[in-house]
């Protein structure tokens, strides 16, 4: 937004993550207009050591409650992926290709969780021969599709049933449940579906997925719809006589994006946890069971920037237009077209400040469409040709959330940074400096 709380976001979180050096922003000890000039614009680069900063302080925050695992959604790069293995994680994943994209960055298929409410015979297909560790189910074709493949493969597949819960457990900038929706089973038919999954013998009811919402900011509602998980989860296995394996609380911790969010507060999820910790250890019904928070947006968003080059400034009509290389076809989220329903600017700033005033602009991209606008009147300082400017919080739901052949654009380059070096990790190849 065009406020001054949006222009200190965008600050802050450079301040925090991405330190200045003669006024130039570094990722990870290097420069961003060198990083520029070794891969051309536009480009995306993460910051491995924020993705492992991102991951230990969340699994510090629940250690002794639930392990952390990594939703590949989020940004399915294997390089990426690779380093929350390396961290101790398993994968969350929502098709075959992210399957194989888990599988490449070395996760053993064992510790592989595959949601998703329309997954195809390929993909069921694919991830019971690959052994993958659970599979939750979300409708009841779906459920005779993983027994029949389980037949063929000859394996007893581990399933969890995937809960759309009631209003009760609802929270988030975006709610997934307690309403009409095609992810999951209604909590209110859950004892029937349990009873039919039960009565599949190629199928061995594992655990249950409880995921209410997204984009959360307030740990207090996080904590709530955890503590309700635990309750469906008890709820389940009283119905089945038996303690169930694994709990799946789902992911949806949220990242500030804008002007009026305030980030998760860790402290305050850190002291909630020994209550739900004292609950499971006085329930034989939880206690045995691994409980996973799978989270993806938290973990890799901080990491990321996007970074696009300017390619003309102009005026028209007294509002101040700064036209670059980069747009919603690579980062569709920062142009308010992937869902918002208020379109708001994402944290943008320069990549080289001379400092001087910062006044309003329009941030937009180089499509023949007026959706083409990563920032609607962000406060920028004078550009010029030539100059650089970034888009925080763009490690998670960027280039793979985006439509990179409108109007047939090249694809950026992506970078993994890490140990003070940096790689290209897309399909443009490897390039070091």
């Amino acid at each position: 937004m065009s406020d001054t709380a949006s222009d200190n976001l965008s600050d802050r979180l450079v301040a925090t993550h991405f330190p200045r050096t003669k006024d130039a922003i570094q990722v990870g000890g290097l420069a961003l207009s060198d990083l520029a000039e070794a891969h051309g614009t536009p480009f995306f680069v993460y910051d491995a050591d924020l993705l492992r900063r991102s991951y230990r302080d969340l699994a510090q925050a629940v250690s002794g409650f639930a392990v952390v695992d990594y939703s590949v959604k989020a940004n399915p790069a294997p390089a990426v992926i690779r380093v929350f293995r390396d961290e101790g994680a398993g994968a969350e994943i929502a098709s075959g290709a992210e399957f194989a994209a888990a599988w490449a960055a070395g996760i053993d298929p064992r510790n592989i969780l595959f949601a998703g409410p329309g997954k195809s015979d390929l993909d069921i297909e694919a991830t019971v021969a690959g052994g993958i560790g659970e599979i939750h189910l979300e409708n009841i074709e779906e459920m005779r599709r993983v027994a029949e493949a389980a037949g063929r493969h000859g394996v007893v597949q581990r399933v969890a049933i995937r809960i759309n819960p009631g209003p009760d457990a609802q929270g988030g900038a975006m709610r997934m449940g307690g309403k009409p929706s095609p992810f999951g089973f209604d909590e209110e038919e859950l004892d029937a579906i349990v009873d039919a999954v039960e009565a599949e013998p190629r199928l061995h009811l594992a655990g249950i997925h409880l995921f209410a919402g997204t984009q959360g900011l307030v740990a207090a509602t996080l904590l709530s719809q955890w503590a309700y998980g635990l309750s469906l989860a008890a709820r389940v296995a009283d119905r089945i006589a038996r303690a169930l394996e694994t709990i799946d609380l789902g992911g949806g911790l949220g990242i500030p994006y804008f002007s009026s969010d305030t980030a998760l507060d860790l402290a305050a999820i850190r002291d909630g946890i020994p209550a739900l910790i004292a609950r499971v250890a006085s329930d034989p019904r939880l206690s045995g069971a691994r409980i996973v928070l799978e989270p993806g947006r938290y973990l890799a968003g901080p990491s990321g920037l996007y970074v696009a080059r300017v390619r003309a400034v102009k005026l028209s009509r007294g509002s101040r237009f700064v036209i670059t290389d980069g747009g919603m076809h690579h980062h569709l989220a920062a142009s308010g077209n992937l869902g918002q329903v208020v379109r708001r600017d994402y944290p943008v700033t320069a990549v080289v400040d001379r400092g001087g005033p910062r006044s309003p602009c329009a941030v937009v991209g180089p499509l023949c469409t007026p959706l083409d606008m990563l920032a609607r009147a962000t406060p920028l300082p004078d550009l010029a040709a030539g100059d650089l400017v970034a888009v925080l919080q763009s490690g998670a739901y960027g280039l793979t959330a985006s439509p990179t052949g409108f109007l047939s654009h090249p694809r950026p380059a992506e970078i993994l940074v890490d140990g003070g070096s940096a790689r290209a990790i897309g399909p443009a190849g490897r390039v070091d400096i």
